[in-house]
C-alpha cells in the first residue's frame, strides 16, 4: 500500500491588526534561535570504503557526524553502545541519497545500547530471527535512551514466528518514527513493541500484516501520540494500548498502570481481530479514526495485570470514530474482560454502521454513546481502494465533538468547526491559508473558545521543541506570557488563567526557534 501522507502544515493568517505585535514575534525568534554549530564529518559505509559495517563507523562518530552507507546489502548482528549526540549536534545514519540499503538476516539488525540524539533515515531491513531493530537503556532504567528518529525505513519481513519485533523500543524517551513501513511480523510478534517508553510520535506510517499486533505500548508507557498511520490487517489487535508486562521491567519502577496518554488520533483501521484494544489503559484516548470491517470486535477493554495496587483499565475516551463493520463483529462490537472499569469510560459522536444489517440495533457500549449516529452508511468515497475520504453528503460531515485534538486528519487537512466523524475531515476549511513547514515544527489549538475563565492550549509536537506562549490584545499590548518551555513529543494540553483579562478579541502568539503558529481566541465575562 502506497503511503499517501504529506508534510505537516501551520495554518495561519496575518491580519493588519496584527501588525503591531509582528516585531514581538520576530524576537521570540531571534531569541531561541540556535548555535549553527560546527559542521559534522562523513563517515562512509560500504565496500572500498573507510568503514565495512555501521558499528566501525559508530565507534568513530562525534556529535554532528553523519554515517552514510552506500549501496548494497549489509548483514546484522551488529550492536552499537552509546551513540550519542548533543541536542544541536545529532548524530545520523542513513542510506546515500537515489541508493538502496538493506540490512539482511541476523539475530538482530542494529542493536542499539543508550542511544542518544540520533537519527535513522531510509534502511531497509530482512530477515531477522529475534528482532529487527532494537533500541533499548542498556537495562538501566535512571538514564533513558533518548532523542531518536527514524524515518524512511522500511521493515520487509521477520524471519521468526514467536514474540519477535521488527522495532523493539525498551525505555526509550523523546522519540519519533515517522514515514516508514512495517510489513510481515512474526506470528506472536508486535512490528512495534514499546515497553516504559514515554514522549514519543508515529505519524505518517504503514502497518501492514501484523501477528499479534502493529503497535504495542505497555510497561508503563506514557504520552504517545499516534497520529495519520495507515493499518492494514493488523493482527490481533492493531494497536495494543496496554498489555501484560513482567513486574520488573515497568518503567518508571512501581508504575500502577501499562499505558497511560496515548492518544489514538486521525488513523485508518482496515482488518484485524480487534483494531483497538485497551489493556490496563488509562486516560487514553481514540478519536476521529475510521475503523473498517474489523474482523471480530472493534474495540476490547481488557485487563491482564492485576497486582494489588494496579489501576483497573479505565478512564479512556473512544469518540468521533466511525465503525464500518459486518454481522461477525457487530455482536458483540465490544470485549469486556474482568477487573477493568468500562463504567469510567467516555463514548460520544461515533458513527456505527453494519453494512450486512443496517437496521442492527447497535453496539454494546458500557455506557451511553452521547450524539451517536447508528444504521446510516458513513459513504466512504471507495474503502475498497484505500480512499477514506467522505461523500459530500456523508451523514459524519459536521457531526463530530468539539475536541481540543486532533487539529489535523489522516490527510493532513485541518478539521473544520464543527469537525467530522472518522479519520478524513469531509468539510473542508476553505478560509485557511496553508503553509508547508518543516515536520518537526508544531501544532496548536485553543479550548473552549469563547472562554470566560481558563483557556486550554492544545500543542502537538513533532519533536523536542522549546516553545514560548503569550496573548496580545487588539492593539499589540502583550496581555500575558509564559516563559520558554520545553515540550517533550507528543500531544499536550497548558492551561492558561484569563480571568484577569479584560473582555474582547485576543491573539495567541506561540513561537519556536524555526516558526510562529497564532491563533485568535475571544475572552468574554
Amino acid at each position: 500500500m502506497k503511503n499517501t501522507s504529506r508534510s505537516f502544515t501551520v495554518h495561519y493568517r496575518i491580519h493588519r491588526k496584527q501588525l503591531p505585535y509582528l516585531a514581538v514575534i520576530l524576537g521570540l525568534i531571534l531569541v531561541f534561535r540556535p548555535g549553527a554549530g560546527a559542521v559534522g564529518r562523513v563517515l562512509e559505509v560500504g565496500a572500498n570504503k573507510p568503514y565495512a559495517t555501521v558499528r566501525s563507523a559508530a565507534d568513530d562518530a562525534a556529535p554532528g557526524d553523519t554515517i552514510l552507507i552506500r549501496a548494497g546489502v549489509y548483514a546484522g548482528n551488529e550492536t552499537i553502545h552509546n551513540l550519542q549526540g548533543t541536542e544541536s549536534q545529532w548524530i545520523t545514519i542513513m542510506a546515500a541519497p537515489g541508493e538502496d540499503v538493506l540490512v539482511r538476516g541476523g539475530r538482530t539488525a542494529w542493536h542499539f545500547i543508550d542511544p542518544a540524539y540520533v537519527r535513522i533515515q531510509g534502511i531497509s531491513f530482512q530477515g531477522q530471527t529475534v528482532n529487527g531493530v532494537n533500541i533499548d537503556d542498556g537495562g538501566d532504567y535512571s538514564t533513558p535512551a533518548h532523542h531518536v528518529i527514524i524515518e524512511n525505513c522500511r521493515w520487509l519481513e521477520m524471519d521468526a514466528s514467536g514474540n519477535n519485533d521488527e522495532l523493539k523500543l525498551s525505555g526509550l524517551d523523546n522519540f519519533i518514527v515517522r514515514n516508514c513501513s512495517f510489513t510481515n511480523g512474526a506470528r506472536g510478534g508486535s512490528l512495534v513493541d514499546m515497553v516504559g517508553c514515554h514522549d514519543g510520535v508515529f505519524v505518517g506510517n504503514v502497518f501492514s500484516n501484523a501477528g499479534s499486533n502493529c503497535i504495542q505500548a505497555k510497561g508503563g508507557s506514557r504520552n504517545i501520540l499516534i497520529h495519520r498511520n495507515r493499518f492494514i490487517n493488523g493482527g490481533q489487535r492493531s494497536i495494543n494500548i496496554g498489555g501484560s508486562t513482567g513486574e520488573p521491567y515497568y518503567r518508571p519502577a512501581g508504575v500502577n498502570y501499562e499505558a497511560k496518554e496515548i492518544y489514538v488520533y486521525a488513523n485508518v483501521f482496515t482488518g484485524s481481530i480487534a483494531p483497538i484494544a485497551y489493556v490496563g489503559a488509562v486516560q487514553c484516548e481514540v478519536v476521529n479514526n475510521t475503523i473498517y470491517l474489523p474482523e471480530k470486535w472493534a474495540i476490547r477493554i481488557l485487563q491482564e495485570t492485576t497486582r494489588e495496587g494496579f489501576l483497573p483499565c479505565g478512564d479512556n475516551t473512544f469518540r468521533n470514530n466511525i465503525v464500518y463493520l459486518g454481522n461477525r463483529a457487530a455482536s458483540p462490537t465490544v470485549n469486556i474482560g474482568s477487573n477493568t472499569a468500562p463504567g469510567t469510560f467516555t463514548f460520544s459522536n461515533n458513527l456505527w454502521y453494519n453494512f450486512e444489517n443496517p437496521s442492527w440495533n447497535g453496539p454494546n457500549v458500557p455506557v451511553v454513546d452521547a450524539d451517536h449516529i447508528l444504521g446510516k452508511d458513513p459513504l466512504l468515497v471507495n474503502p475498497g481502494n484505500g480512499d477514506f475520504a467522505l461523500r459530500g453528503n456523508s451523514p459524519a460531515i459536521g457531526h463530530g465533538y468539539d475536541v481540543t485534538a486532533p487539529r489535523l486528519d489522516f490527510v493532513n487537512m485541518p478539521f473544520n468547526r464543527p469537525r467530522s466523524i472518522g479519520a478524513v475531515e469531509g468539510n473542508p476549511v476553505t478560509s485557511t491559508v496553508n503553509r508547508p513547514v518543516a515536520a518537526s515544527n508544531f501544532e496548536i489549538a485553543i479550548y473552549p473558545n469563547p472562554t470566560a475563565g481558563r483557556m486550554t492550549l492544545g500543542i502537538t509536537t513533532l519533536e523536542h521543541q522549546v516553545l514560548a506562549v503569550a496573548l496580545y490584545d487588539a492593539t499589540g499590548r502583550r496581555a500575558l506570557a509564559t516563559g520558554p518551555r520545553t515540550f517533550a513529543p507528543g500531544f499536550h494540553r497548558l492551561s492558561l488563567d484569563v480571568r484577569e483579562l479584560a473582555p474582547g478579541l485576543y491573539h495567541v502568539v506561540v513561537a519556536s526557534a524555526r516558526s510562529v503558529a497564532t491563533r485568535n481566541v475571544i475572552i468574554r465575562r
